[in-house]
């Protein structure tokens, strides 16, 4: 197992080529991950075909013979990031530090001939389709072969890529696991349908054939993602496709924790909610992004919901599972919203209490139908509201730790370091995404599960004694 530091993150291997020619042997290749998990799965296979290529994958990214930057282009802060991740390598290369660098992701399938023009020295763009190339992409840049856009294939958008024989970004314990790719749904803020294509499921023998083989890996809990869980087998005639899935990722005993990502309010069902209340392995998380619940700001967002249809819904999910731990996310600043619109938000969150909320400010993102609305909000205001709401959520959250005071839960060690607490999560903290909860008296290396009792809580973290 060797660790590669990737920016912010840890790249763990578990696996070591040792198919290697000696000139492959020499050219070391630094990986740059940006952007959200399912992001982080093209990294993960990507990292793997560059591993089975034989090349020496180097935590060093600032000195290594290829540097590939796999790059967000999501909303503009995203987009900022990855450019500059950019400008930084390219200056490494101008030094003499660097020799090629590669950009792929979902700003290569954005923004292709741009990239190319503004930054002449990039060796190779790979847009989304082209994933499964980038070890011949490595190849033909030191060869001088390469092309300058490796674009994705016409039927990149008629199927779904295999993410098996990951290199694992997450840990030796939990990853990600990819159900679906695209999306079909009309939000007007959202450009990720015109990055990724139309929505289409990863056919259900592929998804377990992933998890099983996570599982066999030692992984212990998998978080499901996709632009939308609930939207799977809808292209392909599967009524409650996402119950069907959970069904059979119950059967992998290996499994211990199954976690619901990205569960839009229009697609959560009755038998949903009830497969999730029963299950023994589905954790009591409900990830549920509602954006706004202002009636006009929704629609104007085409957003198929009202703020009816959310209050019922989070009165059916507390009523069906009484434990559930309710994320959400909300966009502030939308154009067009009032101040009364706003407030309105905010004393919905204040009155729902949902567990965890992430708020962030409306970006006018290039070819999106919101970014051409009227009345748009100025960043001043937007900066004022976001940090209005997330203050009150704070309040929120902080009130919530200490009810949780004397709770015991089991929980999923994360990493254990001699002489400090360890660092695990109960059930309603996702990795990566949510808090944490550091253990007194534990001696348990990660991947283990165990009982601790809640002391008390550090800002959003929880603080607890193992039993």
């Amino acid at each position: 197992m060797f660790v590669l530091y990737s920016d912010r993150i840890f790249l763990y291997s578990k696996v070591m080529n040792k198919k290697a020619e000696n000139e492959q042997k020499q050219t070391s290749v630094g990986f740059i991950s940006l952007g959200c998990p399912k992001n982080m799965v093209d990294s993960e296979k990507m990292l793997a075909l560059i591993a089975q290529a034989g090349y020496v994958i180097d935590y060093d990214t600032e000195n290594a013979d290829v540097v590939v930057i796999n790059t967000c282009g999501f909303i503009q802060p995203a987009v900022d990031e990855a450019l500059e991740t950019i400008r930084h390598s390219l200056r490494r290369k101008k030094k003499g530090k660097i020799k090629k660098v590669i950009v792929a992701g979902c700003l290569s399938e954005r923004m292709r001939e741009k990239l190319v023009e503004r930054f002449s020295s990039i060796d190779a763009v790979v847009c989304l389709g082209a994933r499964d190339e980038i070890a011949q992409v490595i190849s033909d840049v030191l060869s001088g072969r390469a092309e300058k856009i490796y674009k994705s294939p016409a039927d990149w958008e008629s199927r779904v890529q295999s993410d098996s024989d990951r290199l694992l970004i997450t840990s030796a314990h939990w990853a990600y696991l990819r159900i679906a790719e695209g999306c079909d749904r009309n939000c007007s803020f959202c450009t990720i349908p015109s990055i990724k294509g139309r929505f289409r499921s990863k056919p259900l023998e592929e998804v377990v054939g992933e998890a099983r083989q996570l599982a066999d890996s030692g992984i212990v809990e998998i978080s499901v993602i996709a632009q939308d869980c609930t939207a799977w087998g809808k292209d392909i005639e599967e009524k409650n496709g996402l119950v069907k899935i959970v069904r059979e990722l119950e059967k992998i005993e290996k499994l211990k924790w199954i976690r619901l990502m990205y569960l839009n309010p229009f697609g959560i069902s009755d038998e949903l909610l009830e497969e999730i209340a029963k299950s023994k392995k589905v954790v009591h998380y409900i990830d549920m992004p509602i954006q706004h619940i202002n009636n006009d700001i929704l629609k104007a967002m085409h957003r198929p919901d009202t703020k009816e249809k959310i209050t019922a819904l989070i009165e059916k999910i507390r009523k069906a599972i009484p434990d559930a731990v309710l994320r959400t996310t909300v966009i502030a600043g939308f154009p067009g919203e009032t101040e009364v619109q706003f407030n309105e938000l905010v004393e919905f969150v204040k009155q729902t209490r949902f567990d965890a909320l992430g708020c962030f400010g409306f970006w006018p993102e290039p070819g999106t139908k919101a970014a051409e609305l009227g009345g748009q909000v100025s960043q001043k205001i937007k900066d004022q509201r976001v940090e209005r709401l997330m203050l009150e959520q704070q309040q929120i959250v902080f009130e919530r730790n200490e009810l949780l005071k004397g709770r015991i839960f089991e929980f999923l060690i994360d990493e254990n370091q001699p002489g400090q607490p360890a660092a695990g999560r109960y059930y309603g903290q996702a990795p990566h995404i949510d808090s944490l909860c550091f253990i007194r008296k534990c001696s348990e290396p990660g991947g283990s599960f165990v009982r601790a009792k809640i002391t008390g809580y550090k800002d959003y973290d929880l603080l607890a004694e193992k039993i």
